[in-house]
């Protein structure tokens, strides 16, 4: 299946969104937005969670603490991010799609994105493994 299928389109109106969306994909593996918990925070929402690949929720704290050891080994992202697609939700908000490979694990991503005052801030993130 081709990641540019007739059912992920992004209307003309928002590839200026699109764009903005997808250079902070994937979602805090971005050195260049932060790699610290106070600029994780500055990215969600207080009551931010997701579900991972794995089907596990996860919450903040899991995440936060997972990425700082992650950061502090110094651990390479290998990830390949591709076929963006964004659709308007309501007021600022957007679901943003794509596919992350990851060696040989490939997994559909969904992210709910708002913009606010202070910058764009995501509010829900989910995973789900192609097979």
């Amino acid at each position: 299946m081709s990641d540019e299928t007739p059912w992920a389109f992004t209307e003309p109106h928002l590839l200026g969104v699109l764009e903005e969306l997808r250079r902070r994909e994937p979602i805090f593996h971005r050195p260049e937005l932060g790699t610290t918990r106070a600029d994780f925070d500055a990215q969600t929402v207080p009551d931010y969670w997701e579900v991972g690949a794995s089907g596990r929720r996860y919450s903040r704290e899991v995440i936060w603490s997972t990425l700082e050891k992650r950061y502090a080994a110094g651990e390479p992202d290998e990830w390949e991010t591709s076929g963006f697609h964004c659709r308007h939700l309501a007021g600022e908000t957007y679901l943003l799609t794509s596919t992350l490979r990851q060696g040989d694990r490939v997994t559909h991503r969904a992210s709910i994105w708002q913009r606010t005052d202070d910058g764009w801030r995501i509010l829900y993130h989910q995973g789900t493994v192609v097979s």
